[in-house]
């Protein structure tokens, strides 16, 4: 690219020069010409002594007089001026070198078009190069190549401890394949990472890498596939080529699901272009020339779409689930992205770590990202735990919405909303603890209840179902309780309730419907999958699933509405000072609130 655009600059320098020089030549020649008289004429002021020189170009004379003017004539061909009878004895006699008379005319007549057309080839060929070049490179690959200089290891990689210790063994064999190939063992060809988006995928391939010290190769699967039949998989060759030749080393292929979903789904059959570049995938990782020395990584949050010929033995022998960090990994995760950033002594990023239950390594990225952000928008030199605070719950629900500013009836309907879901959450035994009530909007909601476990869970019982359903329903219940109106603030709250209630039914078996799963589908592939669906119960069975859905819900909201109306109290204090004060937390909001020993006889009742 660089050489062609000197190419082009001293073309344009060439043409730009040439003009030049015919506007010079144009503009310098002689305002006046000399005046035309015949050659007697000149003869006879040479006699009269009027003539002071003559200039003979060629078969041309031109007489400069003493009183300053010129004037021309023509003689013949071969004739000399003494024949008419003008010697130099009379006057001074000039003759020209007619080369060098006309240089530029010649210059622009003749070596210009020349040069021109020898310009014009000459650019054009090095334009059809350069598409030459850019069409043999069009099946190419391009993927990243990363040296072992650039050093991810597994420190940088917090929590994760069962993923690190699965892919110590690829690092142990990069390093001493004799160790393992003396005993007839066989190191994995390749490794599939799964999980949810943000929980460090990426980063444990690049950590691999570094720990081995090999040559890393990154791209993603959608980099393979182009419009054109063949692309994809000459890219797939020349990649698994690039990698043999710097064996051993370590290619990465991040979202595969982009090429390996299952194959004969859609309307291209075996010449899909997809399909082909997931063939050769499959050849080169277990082929008559692999090489055991290029470890395939990959990654993917959607392991079930992915054909089942890649998770085979010999391909992706070994898969390794990547899970949510818990709070100690949390905790981890948030010191390593601290490090750069300047916190106030006063931190205590476990108690960040219980706030943010939850969330991805991604997830925590951007919480101390955006506390830094607001830290500089406050104009502080530290970042502040009231900024760690108030991202999390940017993060969580969206930015505060000042400027939209409700109505007295709907803040005091808002207040009203919200304290039935703290009441309610702080008094049954199931509930996550209420944390913070709030009526300021934030994203889509006009108010919210933060509610967040203390410890990490990991199974869910039926009592925790309903006890969660009936919080939700709380907003709702308090609505029509104090005004004897619904609105449109439960808007949410009915559709998680509803979804909550509708997979105790047909996935965990938790209702009168028995002890069944329903909730699996059979695709109907049509025009690709996820079309059509087909149930595997009766219409009959369905009356009864709506029936348990819809009975889950009526006694949730039943349940809620007994317990605001005991504790209505409460429920106009709370509203009372969220109208005035718009947000309560900690002790405050501990002391308006019900104690959880009044629950024994809620649940009596």
């Amino acid at each position: 690219m660089k050489n062609n655009n000197q190419s082009k600059n001293a073309f344009y320098f060439i043409i730009i020069l040439l003009l030049a020089l015919g506007v010079y030549s144009f503009f310098s020649s002689p305002s006046k010409a000399p005046k035309d008289v015949a050659l007697s004429e000149i003869s006879q002021d040479v006699k009269e002594d009027k003539v002071k020189s003559i200039q003979v170009n060629q078969d041309k004379i031109i007489a400069t007089l003493k009183d300053g003017n010129k004037i021309q004539s023509y003689k013949e061909s071969g004739v000399g001026l003494s024949e008419y009878g003008i010697t130099s004895d009379k006057v001074a006699i000039n003759v020209s070198n007619p080369d060098k008379s006309n240089w530029v005319v010649l210059l622009l007549t003749g070596v210009l078009p020349i040069v021109l057309i020898i310009g014009f080839f000459y650019f054009m060929m090095r334009q059809a190069q350069g598409g030459n070049s850019k069409a043999m490179s069009f099946g190419k690959s391009t993927a990243r190549l990363t040296g072992p200089s650039k050093k991810t290891t597994f420190n940088d990689v917090a929590g994760l401890e069962e993923a690190k210790q699965e892919l110590s063994e690829i690092v142990d064999f990069l390093k001493k394949p004799e160790k393992y190939k003396k005993l007839g063992a066989e190191i994995p060809k390749g490794v599939l990472l799964f999980g949810p988006p943000g929980v460090g995928k990426t980063l444990l391939a690049k950590a691999v890498a570094g720990e081995a010290g090999v040559p890393f190769f990154s791209i993603s699967a959608s980099e393979f596939v182009e419009m054109f039949v063949g692309v994809g998989a000459s890219r797939v060759r020349d990649l698994f080529q690039k990698a043999k030749r710097n064996a051993p080393c370590v290619i990465f292929i991040d979202e595969l699901d982009a090429v390996g979903r299952q194959r004969g789904t859609g309307l291209g059959g075996s010449h899909d272009e997809r399909e082909q570049t997931l063939n050769q995938i499959l050849v080169e990782m277990d082929g008559f020339e692999t090489d055991d020395r290029v470890i395939v990584l990959a990654a993917t949050n959607r392991p079930d779409v992915l054909d089942k010929a890649l998770l085979r033995p010999g391909r992706f022998d070994r898969r390794v689930t990547l899970d949510l960090p818990d709070r100690k990994d949390r905790e981890q995760i948030l010191a390593i992205y601290a490090k750069n950033k300047p916190l106030d002594k006063k931190i205590n990023l476990n108690t960040v770590a219980g706030r943010t239950i939850g969330f991805s390594g991604a997830d925590l990225r951007n919480v101390l990202n955006e506390s830094a952000i607001l830290a500089a928008r406050d104009n502080s030199n530290t970042v502040s735990q009231l900024h760690l605070n108030e991202a999390v719950e940017k993060v969580i629900m969206g930015p505060e919405k000042k400027s939209q500013i409700l109505s007295d009836q709907e803040k005091q309907i808002a207040a009203f909303h919200e304290g039935g879901h703290a009441i309610i959450g702080a008094l049954l035994p199931y509930c996550n603890p209420v944390h913070k009530v709030s009526v300021v909007s934030r994203g889509m909601a006009l108010g919210y209840t933060m509610s967040l476990p203390n410890e990490d869970t990991h199974l869910k019982s039926k009592s925790e179902f309903i006890d969660d359903i009936t919080q939700l329903l709380g907003g709702r219940a308090a609505e029509e309780l104090i005004f004897d109106e619904q609105t449109t603030g439960a808007q949410n709250d009915l559709k998680v309730a509803t979804k909550i209630a509708k997979e105790m039914v047909m996935v965990y078996g938790m209702s009168e419907v028995g002890p069944i799963s329903l909730g699996e589908r059979e695709e109907v592939v049509f025009l690709g999958r996820e079309l059509g669906e087909r149930q595997h119960f009766s219409e009959q069975k369905g009356a009864e699933i709506d029936k348990a859905i819809s009975g889950i819900i009526f006694n949730a909201e039943d349940r809620a509405k007994k317990i605001l109306k005991e504790h209505k109290k409460e429920l106009e204090k709370i509203s009372e000072v969220l109208v005035k004060e718009e947000s309560l937390e900690g002790e405050r909001l501990d002391n308006l609130l019900p104690k959880k020993q009044e629950i024994k006889i809620i649940k009596k009742a």
